[in-house]
C-alpha cells in the first residue's frame, strides 16, 4: 500500500521509525548512541516534543513521542537527521546519505494501543536476540519506564501514569507488562501502520482524526488493526 500523506495533530502520540540507508549501520559504538540521544534531547526541547519511549538499534531507531507544537516531530527529526549525518560522516570519513529516506510514522490511539507500542519498542533488542531481557539493553527507555532511571529525555505519557498511584507501583506494573513478548500479529500490525502511515488505532479514533480534515489515516480497503 502506498504511503499516506503525513498527518500529525498536536497532542497525538506518534510512532517513529528511521532506518539506515539500505539497512546500513548508523550506530557503530556507544559514542554514536550518546551523541544521537544528546541531539534528540536538544531538538525535542527546541521543537516541544515529549519522548515517551525509544530504542536505538544498530541500523535503526524507534521513538514514541507527542508533539506540543505544529509539525514538532517533523522539525525535530529533520534537525536531528542533519546534525547526526554530518557528525557520522566526519567521524568515519564518509560522505553521502546515511538514512534511508524520510522517517516513517503513524499516529497511535492512546487508550487502546499506546502501551502496545511502548512494549513493541522496548522489546526490540529481545526480539533481535541481542539480550535476554530488556533491562540488559542500555540504549532504550526501559530503564526509565521500568526501573526508575532518571532522564531529562523521557516524559511519561498520561496512560503510563495510570498504571499506578506511585512511581514504584507504575514501574512494577510496567515490568509485568513487558514480561510477555507481543504476538506476531500485533508486530505485523504495528509495522504495517508505521510503514504506510495508517493510524494504529480503533474506528472511533480514526473517525475523530479524519473529521479534522487533515488527511486520511485509515487503510480503508485493507482493514485496520484489530482490538487489543
Amino acid at each position: 500500500m502506498a504511503r499516506l500523506k503525513r498527518v500529525a495533530p498536536i497532542g497525538v502520540p506518534q510512532h517513529i521509525v528511521q532506518r539506515g540507508n539500505k539497512r546500513q549501520v548508523c550506530f557503530c559504538d556507544e559514542h554514536d548512541m550518546k551523541a544521537y540521544l544528546s541531539w534528540l534531547m536538544e531538538f525535542s526541547v527546541k521543537h516541544q516534543v515529549e519522548n515517551h519511549a525509544w530504542v536505538l538499534m544498530t541500523n535503526h531507531v524507534h521513538l514514541l513521542c507527542t508533539s506540543r507544537q505544529a509539525m514538532g516531530v517533523s522539525k525535530m527529526m529533520q534537525s536531528l537527521g542533519r546534525v547526526y549525518v554530518r557528525y557520522f560522516n566526519q567521524r568515519y570519513g564518509r560522505s553521502g546519505t546515511l538514512w534511508g529516506g524520510r522517517f516513517k510514522s503513524c499516529l497511535v490511539d492512546s487508550e487502546d494501543y499506546l502501551l502496545e507500542v511502548y512494549r513493541y519498542i522496548e522489546l526490540n533488542p529481545v526480539r533481535a536476540a541481542m539480550v535476554n531481557c530488556p533491562a540488559e539493553y542500555s540504549w532504550s527507555s526501559y530503564q526509565c519506564n521500568a526501573m526508575g532511571k532518571q532522564s531529562a529525555l523521557q516524559t511519561p505519557h498520561e496512560l503510563y501514569q495510570r498504571l499506578g498511584p506511585t512511581r514504584e507501583l507504575r514501574q512494577e506494573s510496567y515490568r509485568e507488562l513487558l514480561k510477555t513478548l507481543i504476538s506476531q500479529d500485533l508486530i505485523s500490525d504495528i509495522r504495517r501502520c508505521t510503514n504506510s502511515g495508517v493510524a494504529f488505532a480503533g474506528e472511533k479514533f480514526i473517525r475523530e482524526i479524519e473529521s479534522l480534515k487533515l488527511g486520511r489515516v485509515s487503510a480503508r480497503a485493507s482493514g485496520r488493526p484489530r482490538s487489543v
